[in-house]
């Protein structure tokens, strides 16, 4: 079919074959075919989301739509795009987006379908600056669907149940600066007790840890827009936190080469090329880990950190790295940070999904009733758990249900949800 496995290779994709049409018309044609179909991005979910056993359709051959309006505030784009395609082009045009994700590698439809989120108390998922989105259903229809229409806070975290999505209209600003500094083993009561502190000394905010030691984290990541706002309060809170500047360039996971990582340093750079964690021209990794992710309320944080914290020993062995950052809420009805300000606690795995998998349960156990998983990354929380979290999951059901009202869109991963 010619691919078989998703990005990080612990997923065979059981469709009968792949296909990539090179225009709307062909892409409506191979729709009208019927049977079950789903929509492919990039790959990098970690579960079977885009699995099928009929047809997959991958929207890459399309021709690309790369288009500002009048106001220069938005940018039309195709959603088979991946960002760190556009961003150059929109600073090219003296234009930025509010924020990014970790990887620029991630595809627009796919990210928006997912609810996939950069980091920033400020800043929401890169699903909150979709300002419209065009959607070809199963019956081949085109809909369209603006911010402010009743069917639109539904539509655009949809995990690919409305069909396909061929362009996405995204907010956009002018352009700017971000300077990114890398600060090591800060302790752990110390982040705890000022977590608001820490989260909003810059832009956006990672904190990594391999959980190898309880009382320290390995590194927090600040990326800070120009000019500089908070760089005497970052210095001073970091020294209360017993942490120091890295003297030198530092990858995600202790001891990794970090040339595929973004400029560090307070080095100032372009939003695209600092607001992610590493580079386009690389691949970030071999592909070879298993992730795993789950938001929770702000209110709910350092709690669920100390759950984290309290298993470390167990987390430890199977982990290549922990990363806690935060997201702005949103009105999406399917966005992990729906109605709440979030922290979201994101597991890089070693290669070794069966274990993983058994150790789920006991994290998923441990976190506030409140967490919600990352729909592209891997839980073991079955469906009817998953949608009590969602107060909005029954209306998105019914929306799902008018776009694919003969449930073509529907694969294993829909119905575990009740779809």
């Amino acid at each position: 079919m010619g691919i078989e496995r998703n990005w990080a290779g612990n997923l065979t994709y059981r469709a009968s074959r792949l296909e990539h049409p090179s225009s709307i018309d062909e892409l409506r044609s191979l729709l009208a075919q019927g049977g079950p179909v789903r929509l492919s991005g990039s790959r990098h979910s970690f579960n079977d989301l885009a699995d099928t056993d009929g047809v997959l359709i991958a929207l890459d051959a399309l021709p690309p739509v790369f288009e500002v309006n009048e106001a220069r505030d938005a940018v039309r784009v195709s959603g088979a795009l991946r960002y760190g395609d556009v961003a150059p082009l929109l600073q090219a045009e003296g234009l930025a987006l509010a924020n990014l994700a970790s990887l620029p590698h991630i595809s627009i439809a796919g990210t928006v379908a997912t609810g996939t989120h950069g980091s920033g108390d400020a800043l929401g998922s890169l699903a909150s600056a979709v300002r419209a989105l065009t959607i070809i259903t199963p019956a081949g229809e085109t809909r369209t669907l603006t911010r402010g229409e009743d069917d639109f806070a539904g539509a655009v975290v949809s995990l690919g149940a409305l069909g396909a999505v061929v362009d996405v209209t995204l907010d956009v600003e002018p352009t700017y600066d971000v300077a990114q500094h890398v600060f090591e083993h800060p302790d752990w009561d110390a982040i705890l007790a000022q977590f608001d502190e820490v989260t909003g000394v810059g832009t956006s905010v990672s904190i990594f840890s391999t959980w190898q030691r309880t009382d320290i984290a390995d590194q927090i990541w600040v990326k800070q827009r120009l000019p500089e706002a908070h760089e005497a309060a970052r210095e001073s809170l970091f020294e209360r936190l017993g942490a120091e500047a890295a003297a030198g360039k530092r990858h995600p996971i202790l001891g990794v080469d970090p040339v595929a990582c973004t400029e560090q340093q307070g080095e100032a750079g372009p939003w695209s090329q600092r607001l992610p964690h590493f580079r386009l021209e690389f691949t970030p990794s071999a592909g070879a880990e298993i992730q795993s992710e789950y938001l929770v309320p702000r209110a709910d944080a350092v709690a669920a950190i100390q759950a984290v914290r309290q298993l470390a020993g167990q987390i430890a062995p199977l982990l290549l790295v922990n990363e806690i950052r935060t997201v702005r809420a949103d009105d999406l009805w399917l966005s992990s940070s729906y109605e709440t300000d979030a922290v979201g606690i994101h597991f890089t795995w070693k290669p070794e999904e069966a274990a993983v998998r058994a150790l789920l349960p006991a994290i998923e156990a441990a976190l506030p009733p409140t967490a919600r998983p990352h729909w592209g990354k891997v839980f073991t929380l079955d469906g009817a758990e998953v949608r009590s979290r969602y107060p909005r999951f029954d209306d998105f059901a019914a929306l799902a249900a008018r776009f694919d009202p003969e449930r073509r869109l529907v694969n294993p991963y829909l119905e575990r949800l009740g779809l």
